[in-house]
């Protein structure tokens, strides 16, 4: 293992970096047409040697990392902004795997000449660096915009360059809301089955700034896909349909600010494990379709392995079989954590969008990806049921949170004449 800190080189100056974001570059064919329809079995595996894994020390990372980390043999290049916290257990050097794996904690756009020469060592590069959270589309659009677009541009700009096959990670917000959500009939699929190739991607107003992380994704998926009929870019894009399980996002106090708004799972859990009622914006009407992380890297590793698969495809991975309305959700949450623990059911309370995230706040009301392609191309599907995924999720908060949740709420209450004389 290595570690390299931000501190530890130069920062290029504006020419170098422009240098570096405008290749040379010389079209190539490299067949990133559609693929044939054909199991995954048949086909060869290709030779990967090194992985760089931009974002490895988030929620999605992390989980890649150690699948790719503890079952392959691959040379993982990991980059992230802020401190490994959570991939810390696969630090070390006592690791059996500590000489294939060196970490960069670095800013991707102040030190571009450092993500160059590290996509340049790379076979593959999986893209995860983005902010990913409601909140901040309102708060921070501006911020929200750059981060999923402008600063996206240097990683792929570095693999046009070096001819590396780049998987970016989307989202299946690029589809916005459903045909179904303006009137039309609700039990026609093809008015709410979210299909890669047919469905069309409809965004509320500008002034309704929740829009700006889908269509700022979409922008960066148009441009990937653009190098790749351009200048033959070896592409796969990825658009999860909310992952969860350990490691996702943080608890508000703990390991992030205060006032943080954490996404749906970790802002339930903090309701239950501090006894609050859980928040239900607009009465946790709209649906989300949940999978499993563990589920879902198996489909990212499959992406690196088969290229020729996967190349030239944007995925949903996701599970339609965990399809849930978020007020039903808040339920389950509530009866599991209720029957891990023991402690009396919880309660919700319902507030308004703008009440809650602020006015520009609209949302898309159902997400239930097709998954003919993903399955076509790399006999992938998910196996873990909402239920199953919910429990293990709980059961690891519950022991990283609780009792320091429980201590901050004690201190919290304490009497001052307390306080003062301890």
């Amino acid at each position: 293992f290595r570690f390299s800190s931000i501190h530890q080189r130069p920062r290029c100056d504006r020419a170098e970096r422009a240098a570096l974001r405008s290749p040379d570059i010389e079209p190539r064919r490299t067949g990133n047409e559609s693929l044939p329809a054909s199991r995954l079995h048949s086909s060869s595996m290709s030779e990967v040697n090194t992985v760089c894994i931009v974002g490895v020390a988030g929620f999605i990372g992390s989980h890649l990392l150690e699948k790719v980390i503890r079952e392959r043999d691959w040379h993982v290049i990991g980059i992230d902004m802020v401190p490994p916290t959570k991939i810390q257990q696969l630090i070390g050097a006592e690791k059996k795997w500590a000489s294939r794996f060196e970490f960069h904690q670095m800013n991707i756009v102040e030190e571009s000449a450092k993500l160059n020469d590290l996509i340049a060592k790379s076979d593959t590069v999986v893209n995860l660096a983005a902010i990913c959270n409601p909140s901040e589309y309102i708060k921070q659009p501006v911020n929200t915009i750059n981060s999923n677009f402008t600063d996206a541009q240097d990683c792929i700009n570095f693999c046009v360059k070096h001819n590396k096959h780049l998987i970016h990670f989307s989202t299946c917000e690029v589809y916005g809301r459903t045909l179904s959500s303006y009137g039309l009939d609700k039990d026609d699929p093809k008015n709410y089955l979210l299909d890669e190739e047919t469905t069309p991607m409809i965004m509320g107003p500008v002034s309704a700034q929740r829009w700006c992380y889908a269509c700022a994704k979409q922008l960066v998926e148009r441009l990937v896909y653009a190098h790749g009929t351009e200048n033959n870019l070896k592409f796969t894009i990825v658009r999860p349909y909310n992952w969860i399980g350990p490691r996702m996002d943080y608890i508000p106090g703990v390991d992030g600010k205060d006032d943080g708004q954490p996404r749906v799972l970790a802002s339930f859990m903090t309701a239950l494990m501090k006894g609050d009622p859980l928040v239900l914006v607009n009465g946790g009407e709209v649906f989300r379709t949940f999978c499993f992380v563990e589920d879902a890297v198996d489909a990212v590793v499959r992406m690196i392995e088969y290229p020729e698969k996967s190349c030239g495809h944007a995925f949903n991975v996701g599970n339609p079989d965990n399809n849930i309305q978020i007020s039903k959700l808040a339920e389950l949450m509530i009866n599991m954590y209720s029957n891990i623990t023991g402690k009396s059911k919880g309660s919700t309370v319902s507030i308004s969008g703008e009440q809650y995230y602020g006015k520009g706040y609209e949302d898309s009301d159902l997400r239930i990806p097709s998954m003919k392609l993903v399955k076509q191309q790399l006999d992938w599907e998910p196996t873990t049921s909402l239920e199953t995924a919910m429990e293990s999720t709980m059961r690891v908060f519950i022991e990283k949170y609780a009792d320091k949740l429980a201590n901050i709420t004690a201190d919290a209450t304490e009497p001052a004449s307390k306080k003062a004389k301890a």
